[in-house]
């Protein structure tokens, strides 16, 4: 036999039923799944940003804007999974010459350039105008140089300039909600159009997106908060982090009811494809849905946030001491993000693994090298968190530092 058609062979020795030879491959692979884990993370962090802003809930307030600077961070990286995925980067740029508004995917751009022009990037110097003027008198070197930079000049810091630059802030976090709506609701719009695919095509795709999205972004909050006072040897402030897992709770509450109504409506609709679909989970994504992301990522950090809740312990039913809490929140982050990245692995690639005629599965093989191999997602999953580090030494977030500025 030929060489080169071992892996086809291979392949076939695995498709159960009737699957036609042009249904067996996977247009989109990994890196299509990173990328709306990755924007769900922006949204999510915005979102969690703008409770203190304008909702004035003032526990979360240390985490504000760290949580500015995680959403820059990811949003930074958002479009390299898509961009890397397409293979020409270089022709990104003609969505902005030749806009095609018919196209959901071609509008991401502008959508993109939006988020990052007008919401983040603003939100962010308004909020550091002050800070930023204040380093940059009392430091030297480079860092003086890029705080002064920093300033675009505008460096007013009567009360009249200091009361502008809350209420733009204000303002910019007003308009950044629905646009963080848009920036990930989008991605399940695309998937929930698809009106071929038995697996996509459903009204509450979008919506069940958009809470996930809630969901990764307040875990990611959470963990970053928890990890970062270790590094600086802080204590945590476990008023945040209380009101951190008391949103993360009732946001995966939320986010799991939506999913399970999706999931009753598929089979109280029984169409044709529910045997087929019923197969796929039942084999190729019992591990990454039933257990992964249904009991591991959804279900079990559900009940441990629920026994150590604040709204739970103030009942007297169950005192949980500081340090139980912590490891407790701290897990069930890491869980939590273990379910979400699941979820965007079973849509992205469990609407692929059933042919078009609804007989037959098929199955995706993940590459470790190249452009669409694990390690080139992984990559992109830690370039973030390198992008943070960054910004969070030119612009540091934590309040300790915004009271040492004030008293100098």
């Amino acid at each position: 036999m030929d060489p080169q058609l071992q892996p086809l062979m291979d392949v076939l020795q695995q498709v159960k039923g009737y699957i036609y030879p042009n249904e067996i491959e996977l247009q989109w692979g990994l890196l299509v799944v990173v990328y709306p884990y990755v924007t769900g993370l922006v949204a999510g962090a915005f979102i969690l940003a703008s409770l203190e802003r304008v909702f004035n809930v003032r526990e979360v307030q240390p985490t504000y804007r760290l949580s500015l600077l995680t959403a820059l961070a990811f949003l930074i990286v958002a479009p390299l999974p898509l961009l890397a995925h397409l293979g020409h980067p270089g022709r990104a740029f003609e969505i902005f010459l030749t806009p095609n508004l018919n196209s959901a995917m071609a509008m991401f751009g502008f959508i993109y350039a939006w988020y990052l022009m007008v919401v983040l990037l603003l939100e962010i110097w308004f909020d550091y105008r002050k800070d930023l003027i204040q380093w940059a008198a009392g430091e030297t070197g480079l860092r003086r140089f890029l705080h002064r930079a920093l300033t675009l000049g505008a460096t007013d810091l009567s009360e009249r300039s200091l009361s502008f630059d809350r209420g733009a802030g204000k303002l910019i976090t007003l308009i950044g909600i629905p646009s963080a709506f848009l920036l990930h609701g989008y991605v399940g719009f695309i998937f929930g159009s698809v009106k071929a695919n038995p697996w996509w095509s459903s009204v509450l795709i979008p919506i069940v997106f958009l809470f996930s999205a809630i969901v990764s972004g307040i875990a990611l909050i959470l963990l970053l908060f928890l990890f970062s006072s270790l590094v600086r040897g802080k204590d945590v402030d476990m008023a945040c982090a209380d009101k951190l897992a008391s949103f993360l709770l009732y946001a995966l509450i939320v986010d799991f009811s939506l999913e399970m109504l999706d999931f009753i409506h598929r089979l109280y609709e029984a169409e044709e494809s529910i045997k087929i679909l019923s197969q796929m989970i039942s084999s190729r994504l019992f591990l990454s849905l039933v257990v992964l992301q249904v009991l591991v990522g959804t279900v079990l950090p559900m009940l441990s946030l629920f026994l150590v809740s604040p709204a739970f312990r103030s009942r007297g039913l169950l005192a949980a001491p500081a340090e139980l809490r912590r490891l407790v929140y701290f897990s069930a982050a890491v869980l939590i993000q273990i379910g979400i990245f699941s979820t965007r692995w079973n849509v992205v690639i469990g609407g692929q693994l059933f042919s078009k005629s609804l007989r037959g599965l098929t199955v995706y093989k993940m590459e470790l090298l190249g452009i669409e191999g694990f390690f080139m997602s992984a990559l992109l999953l830690l370039l973030p968190f390198l992008i943070l580090y960054l910004l969070v030494v030119l612009l540091p977030p934590w309040p300790d530092r915004e009271a040492r500025v004030a008293d100098g």
